[in-house]
């Protein structure tokens, strides 16, 4: 099998979502997990930590990387990152899992070349509007 150092990174930024959505961990975990195996990637482990009186962070840990999740109920945010290496993931599919099932006022998308020298932007399939924020999924 070839390694590679290149990789794929999507950070997200979610806002205004859904109280009784943004509340539920376990819902958020489980999204989590699903979203990680809609990129193709290989989930090795799961860690999620709930803060009180509310909130939660959880940890994927890929075979190919990391996907992780941050929620703050009372900003009404997400914060996801999503990093595969290699060919066969799609970390944009797992952002777009979250963004279709969380159904934000706002999303703010990135996607970053990695691990091929300098870090790079890269044009991402969901359509944004100049700040960067998701006009309408594909």
């Amino acid at each position: 099998m070839k390694y590679t150092t290149e990789g794929i990174h999507i950070t997200a930024d979610l806002w205004s979502i859904d109280p009784s959505i943004i509340k539920n961990n376990v819902l958020l975990a489980a999204l989590a997990k699903n979203a990680a195996k809609m990129s193709g990637a290989t989930i090795v482990s799961a860690q999620c930590k709930e803060f009180q009186p509310y909130g939660m962070t959880a940890v994927i840990l890929l075979s190919e990387s990391h996907l992780s999740i941050h929620s703050y109920p009372e900003k009404s945010f997400i914060a996801i990152d999503c990093y595969t290496c290699g060919e066969k993931t799609d970390p944009e599919l797992a952002i777009h899992h979250f963004i279709s099932s969380l159904k934000p006022l706002k999303a703010y998308v990135r996607k970053l070349k990695r691990g091929a020298g300098m870090i790079r932007d890269m044009p991402i399939k969901m359509k944004l509007d100049p700040a960067g924020c998701i006009k309408s999924l594909t």
